[in-house]
């Protein structure tokens, strides 16, 4: 080595490995120190934009209905169930009935019946309760005592029965379609010898036409509604 060195080039090379080894780390522990003091320096962070909320609209409270306290003395009637008057049904005093039958010369009351496909044409006439039906007895015409009662209804319900002869002509239809045919056909004459009797009849149903009838035979099936039976062999 010459003599023109300097004395800390010299110490630098005098230094043992172990000592250059710490002076590193110092150096290293001193630029670690320097970035924590440069974080701790925290940057201004903004602060996000405060939303208002809308307010509340405040509902007005419902008041609750307050229910009345019944009164101890109440002047209201009981309401009982079964009991009163039955409402009775006024008749109109100045209602004229349509009279379907009619009265000859001779006294004698006609009157018209029909059901299904059956007429009767009655006479009724002052008598002693004579009953004949296409100059038949009643018994000989109508063998089932229903049928029999409800011809003799109309004529009981009036209070003519064994007080009137009756004659009567009916076609068509079977023994329940002449059945009801007649009780029409008595009823009508009965109302045009006393119109005070329509009333009575009607509530009863005798003046009413029953306009049921026998469907149609439709073309291409075998009754009304029946269909040919099909076969597929």
């Amino acid at each position: 080595m010459s003599s023109d060195s300097t004395p800390d080039e010299n110490e630098a090379t005098n230094n043992t490995p172990d000592e250059a080894v710490e002076e590193v780390a110092a150096v290293g522990d001193e630029v670690v120190a320097a970035a924590d003091e440069s974080s701790a320096v925290e940057a201004p962070v903004a602060e996000p934009p405060v939303v208002e909320k809308p307010a509340a609209v405040e509902e007005p409270a419902l008041e609750e209905p307050v229910a009345a306290a019944p009164a101890a003395d109440s002047e209201l009637p009981e309401i009982t169930l079964g009991e009163g008057d039955i409402a009775e049904s006024t008749v109109d005093p100045d209602y004229v009935p349509v009279l379907r039958g009619k009265v000859d010369r001779f006294g004698v009351a006609m009157g018209t019946g029909r059901r299904k496909t059956s007429v009767a044409r009655v006479r009724i006439k002052d008598g002693n309760g004579q009953f004949l039906i296409n100059g038949r007895s009643l018994d000989a015409y109508f063998g089932v005592e229903r049928d029999r009662e409800m011809v003799q209804a109309p004529l009981k319900l009036a209070e003519k029965l064994g007080k009137v002869d009756i004659s009567i002509r009916v076609n068509g239809g079977g023994t329940t379609g002449q059945t009801g045919a007649i009780v029409l056909g008595i009823s009508r004459a009965l109302e045009v010898v006393n119109p005070a009797l329509h009333h009575q009849l009607a509530e009863a149903g005798y003046l009413t036409r029953d306009d049921r009838m026998v469907e149609r035979k439709k073309y291409g099936l075998r009754k009304a509604r029946r269909s040919y039976q099909f076969s597929k062999r």
